[in-house]
């Protein structure tokens, strides 16, 4: 089934009880320096400190709503997605058990637990997922996936679409790519809302699955988990639903790690807030796009999340990047 902007509407309609609407931020100072005006969707100000908990809440309001509310949760995911199922299987009063990586951020660890949500670690990825699998077959028992699943789709999709409500005239708008969730659900709120606005999706040069799966075509899987800041893109493999929708995207850009981390430093100077890796990244790939246009476009950008353990934070602080101005 085609997803389209009604789908998207009614995730908007479901959650709305369960979710912060986030702010549009900007930057007159980055306008200024870049001759562009650039917004921000700032998931960091969402509940769980990510756009993940729209997928979540969504998913079990629909389940909900359809006369299917499950005896037991059971979701896989490294960091976001298992406190968003966490935060739901709260809500909705449905007890949750959540099988992640040991290598996952404490921080998320710590805060999906915190929820109520029984949390399984192990070794590595695979054996995560192996888990996850076996769990969903007990009777009663939902899996939530982090993305590969069309409300968690619809879910991830309301912040654009929010976003879009709100602005006017977008040349482009960019996300980040993990398994694909966030920017299948900004491709189709994009599409149903502004067609004329383009989309594009970016991920880290060293976890770019999708970029090579849409260059050869089909899904491509990495062969070991990615060394990458970008913690919410570190997924092994899109979905074979999701890379359907990847397909159609405008543009598609692969970020080196130290840009990563300058562009995380000056959006978290310039906008004041928490910004994860993974949502900073998305700016280089605006640069980059920016360098062949004329001047005066508006672009909105959707800051993912903005949870970042201690270790992470120090990496990125290592090195100092504000006395590199952002520039075209």
């Amino acid at each position: 089934m085609d997803l389209t902007l009604e789908d998207i509407q009614s995730a908007s309609g479901r959650i709305s009880g369960f979710i912060n609407k986030t702010p549009l931020l900007s930057s007159s100072l980055l306008n200024q320096w870049l001759g562009h005006e650039i917004f921000f969707k700032a998931e960091c100000f969402q509940k769980i400190g990510a756009f993940k908990a729209r997928g979540g809440c969504n998913t079990l309001a629909w389940l909900t709503e359809n006369g299917k509310k499950p005896g037991h949760i059971v979701a896989n995911s490294s960091g976001n997605h298992a406190q968003a199922v966490a935060y739901a299987s709260n809500k909705f009063g449905v007890p949750a058990t959540i099988f992640m990586p040991e290598y996952s951020s404490k921080v998320k660890i710590q805060a999906t637990r915190s929820y109520g949500a029984q949390v399984v670690l192990s070794k590595t990825r695979d054996i995560t997922d192996e888990k996850v699998r076996e769990a969903a077959q007990k009777e009663g028992t939902y899996w939530i996936p982090p993305y590969n699943h069309e409300q968690v789709i619809c879910g991830q999709g309301t912040a654009a679409y929010e976003a879009l409500c709100d602005l006017d005239d977008m040349d482009a708008v960019f996300a980040p790519c993990g398994g694909g969730g966030l920017l299948s659900g900004t491709l189709i709120a994009a599409r149903g809302l502004s067609p004329q606005t383009k989309v594009m999706g970016v991920e880290p040069l060293r976890a770019n699955d999708a970029a090579e799966s849409l260059r050869k075509g089909s899904v491509q899987r990495l062969a070991n988990v990615p060394d990458t800041l970008a913690d919410g893109a570190m997924t092994m493999a899109v979905g074979d639903i999701t890379f359907e929708y990847l397909k159609q995207l405008d543009g598609f850009y692969e970020i080196d790690e130290d840009r990563m981390v300058y562009w995380t430093q000056w959006l978290t100077h310039l906008l004041k807030c928490t910004i994860e890796p993974t949502s900073a990244m998305s700016m280089e790939g605006v640069v980059q796009w920016l360098k062949g246009q004329n001047p005066g476009k508006r672009v909105l950008v959707v800051i993912s999340g903005g949870n970042i353990d201690q270790p992470t934070r120090s990496k990125i602080w290592e090195s100092n990047y504000l006395d590199q101005s952002p520039s075209l």
